[in-house]
């Protein structure tokens, strides 16, 4: 007989809810100080995320597929087999909105020229973290399905 399949279970939660909740096989994500992977038996961890895509091998039984979820920072804690992040926003590939997407890309590259011509640095790292969202957005989007 087959070993059983080590599972665990990721939770992407932000203020408006629970935006991502399967079982999965392994969840890979961008945090601060670089990319992890997190796999069945990891050690606990409490690490910041950056903005990024995390990406969620599901098990055999869903055929491996991956899931992307666009997250805006927060952070991941890992303990007893449950991957939690929680996110001030996060949205799963297969909700994003790519015009709205492109429109808030646009608006952010429009507002960090404003600010570069009035040397605003404040407007500047404003509009150049929203970019950062906007572009993590659409990048999550293309990724959906391969």
């Amino acid at each position: 007989m087959a070993d059983p399949e080590k599972i665990i279970k990721v939770s992407v939660v932000t203020p408006d809810g629970i935006v991502y909740s399967h079982n999965a096989t392994m969840v890979a994500m961008r945090a601060i100080d670089g990319d992890r992977a997190i796999m069945y038996d990891h050690l606990p961890i409490v690490t910041p995320l950056a903005i990024g895509e995390v990406r969620v091998k599901r098990t055999h039984e869903m055929n491996d597929r991956i899931d992307h979820v666009a997250v805006n920072g927060g952070y991941i804690e890992f303990s007893n087999n449950e991957a939690t992040i929680i996110a001030d926003s996060a949205e799963r590939a297969r909700n994003i909105d790519v015009k709205r997407a492109q429109s808030a890309k646009k608006r952010a590259e429009q507002h960090m020229q404003e600010a570069k011509e009035k040397h605003n640095e404040r407007e500047m790292l404003e509009a150049e973290i929203a970019l950062r969202r906007a572009v993590n957005r659409l990048h999550v989007r293309e990724n959906y399905g391969k």
